[in-house]
Parts: C-alpha cells; structure tokens; sequence
C-alpha cells in the first residue's frame, strides 16, 4: 500500500472509491433512490475542482490495481469551536477496510494538517454510519451534533474530534 498526494489525475478513480464506499456503507441509512442517483461523472468533476484548491489536503491510498482509498481535509466547512481543521471525507472500497488503510490515511493526513499549523481536527458522520465506531477507536470524543438533508431527509450526524492532532500523528506508528 501507498499513500501519496492527490494528483488531478486521480478525480475519477476518487469519485469511483467515493461512489463504490457510498453503495455499501449508506443503504438503510440514506435514501436508496439518492444513492442510485450518483454518477461517477459528477464526482470526478467535484474532485477536480477540489484537488485543484490551495486550501484543501487530500491523500490517495493506492495499490498495484490503483486507487482503493482516499481521505481529505483542511480548514473546517462545519466548524466546531475549539477545533482547527476538519477530515471533510475519508472512504474506501469494501475490500479494503479493517486492514489498516484507513488508519494511515487518518495518520498522515493529520501529519500534514499539523504542518501546515492546525492543532486540532473534527470529522463529522452520520450517526449510523459504522465509521463512527473507527473514529472512537482513534480516540475521537463526541464533540457536537447536528443534521444534515440528504435526498430529502434529515439525518443525525454527530462530530468527532481531537484536541491534539499530533496524537493521530502517531495513530498507526
């Protein structure tokens, strides 16, 4: 496995692994016929755009079949006070979580958050989003709650957060 930065060549296989993670994690949790909606085309033009912004980190978790993760971050878009930066979004495909992926990707985002000044990070989730359970097991507090419309609905999420980032730093050392 490797983690490296993003580069914009890897729009669509992100908004392929964003895609992938959402169809086996949300159903039940996200209304299907919003899932079913998604298209791979879309995303790549959103992670496009994104890659390309100063202001956002996003590291890609690779293999010899490519790109199998990704996880992004940077100034929070859904600020908690105390909290400095926020993991905006972090997937990978069902075959390769539970196998350390996530972690590192956890890991070194937080490395380069730390050195470009923040201190502390947040991540929000949707409450019943099985991922809730790896932020704890990072050591992510319950911080905050809220809800989000997604597809019509209004679905919990809650915040996650760390007041010292160099403690996720070490998160898989």
């Amino acid at each position: 496995m490797n983690v490296r930065e993003a580069r914009l060549g890897d729009a669509r296989a992100i908004a392929e692994v964003h895609l992938a993670s959402w169809k086996t994690t949300y159903p039940g949790i996200i209304p299907q016929e919003y899932i079913d909606g998604l298209r791979v085309e879309d995303g790549a033009a959103r992670w496009t755009e994104r890659i390309t912004e100063a202001d956002s980190t996003i590291l890609v978790a690779e293999d010899e079949a490519g790109v199998f993760g990704f996880a992004a971050g940077g100034m929070p878009l859904h600020p908690v006070d105390g909290y400095e930066a926020e993991l905006g979004a972090i997937y990978l495909l069902a075959t390769h979580q539970r196998q350390g992926a996530g972690r590192e990707l956890v890991r070194r985002l937080a490395s380069e958050l730390e050195g470009q000044g923040f201190r502390s990070l947040l991540v929000w989730a949707l409450k019943e989003n099985p991922a809730c359970d790896f932020y704890q097991a990072l050591g992510g507090k319950a911080i905050a709650e809220k809800s989000i419309e997604i597809g019509g609905v209004l679905l919990p999420e809650v915040a996650f957060g760390w007041t010292d980032l160099s403690v996720l730093c070490s998160a898989a050392e």
